[in-house]
């Protein structure tokens, strides 16, 4: 069995355990104190195997909580960054940990995601893509899709219109002064707008 012949604390606070005196791996301060480890201590390879374990989860928690302060993500989308430099096993128990502090909320994520996307001028088929894309279960998806996109009680244009309609304004007028409608017809095609509201939103355009 491996024998504990050093323990170091390293420049970032982790103790380096160093095994028959060449280093084998480092711990965090509380995996380490909960291991109870000594110099000289013989170790056997399961509870090596265990500690490591135990330490890249650890080290993937406070990687999590990082990125978390920088802006919030879905609970798929944490999952996949922390994989590219985790085991699947660390980076779900980050993201349950995560969800355990009360700082992932799916649902609420996709709604201020689907929003911010809805005042960029995108279409409903280009959101639904952009949800998917960070990891959002198709049903929480679809729920705010549903919410989001809801026809106003006053009459008013649809969500998608409206946004079909600020875009041509600010990217296709040009164009369609020239009589290129066609044209402005397929680029909103190819973002995603249904062939209904781009129509309605070349009529609206061209009336204003």
């Amino acid at each position: 069995m491996p024998r504990i012949t050093a323990i170091q604390e390293t420049k970032k606070g982790r103790l380096a355990l160093f095994f028959d005196g060449e280093f084998a791996f480092s711990l965090d301060e509380e995996t380490f104190a909960g291991a109870d480890l000594h110099v000289d201590d013989e170790i056997d390879l399961c509870q090596v195997e265990e500690l490591r374990r135990k330490s890249d989860t650890r080290r993937a928690i406070d990687r999590a909580l990082d990125i978390l302060a920088l802006r919030d993500h879905a609970a798929g989308e944490l999952y996949q960054k922390l994989c590219r430099r985790f085991d699947l096993h660390s980076a779900a128990a980050a993201v349950a940990r995560a969800e355990e502090l009360g700082l992932l909320n799916d649902a609420d994520y996709a709604r201020r995601r689907a929003a911010e996307l809805l005042r960029k001028r995108k279409s409903r088929r280009e959101i639904a893509a952009d949800l998917n894309a960070k990891g959002i279960d198709r049903d929480t998806a679809a729920a705010v899709l549903e919410e989001l996109f809801a026809d106003p009680e006053d009459g008013t244009d649809s969500p998608e219109l409206a946004a079909a309609v600020a875009l041509i304004e600010k990217s296709y007028a040009g164009k369609l002064a020239e009589g290129k409608r066609p044209q402005v017809m397929a680029a909103l095609a190819r973002r995603g707008f249904p062939h209904a509201v781009i129509h309605r939103a070349v009529e609206r355009f061209l009336e204003d």
